[in-house]
């Protein structure tokens, strides 16, 4: 079952996360490290579940949960409006949406559920007027890239420099609606 996060589920959320922090390609697909993550107070992890929690404005987050109740996948969504500027504090032109923080648990990998996730993430945005939705993601990240691919993202030509490596860049894909 794919559905949004619960404020109330920050202890879940957070279990989730560091477990996508020690994914071996971890390095390559998020901007922060386990080791910076497992160090936030608890109150941290309230907060950003909070922020795209269902019934919250502008994110939302979006969990595959198991029949068994464990949280095996995860893709949250951060609208972005015209005018304003992004994470990276470059000019947003049109409503768009943002994915982030995409993970599988590896033993659900390959089964559709990526793709099930992103569909409810794109509905989501779409039904938030968002134009066109974006990621951003490293070139050594084959595995993601050819399933972005798969699921209608285009690489945009826009880079971005990488996080702690200016000299580093990372890839702009996006989908139009």
């Amino acid at each position: 079952m794919i559905r949004p996060v619960r404020a109330e589920e920050w202890e879940a959320a957070k279990e989730l996360r560091l477990r996508s922090l020690r994914d071996p390609v971890a390095h390559l697909a998020y901007l922060d490290t386990y080791e910076e993550a497992v160090a936030r107070p608890d109150s941290w992890w309230r907060e950003r579940t909070a922020k795209g929690a269902e019934g919250a404005d502008g994110a939302r987050q979006f969990i595959a949960e198991a029949g068994d109740g464990s949280w095996v996948g995860n893709v949250a969504v951060l609208l972005e409006e015209a005018g304003s500027t992004d994470w990276a504090g470059f000019p947003v032109e049109r409503p768009q949406g943002h994915l982030v923080g995409v993970y599988v648990a590896p033993g659900h990998r390959g089964s559709g559920l990526t793709k099930a996730l992103f569909e409810v993430g794109l509905e989501w945005a779409w039904g938030r007027g968002a134009e066109r939705v974006r990621l951003i993601v490293h070139p050594g990240n084959g595995r993601a890239r050819a399933f972005y691919r798969k699921a209608g993202f285009e690489e945009s030509g826009v880079t971005w420099p990488l996080a702690g490596n200016p000299d580093e860049r990372e890839l702009e894909m996006a989908v139009e609606r």
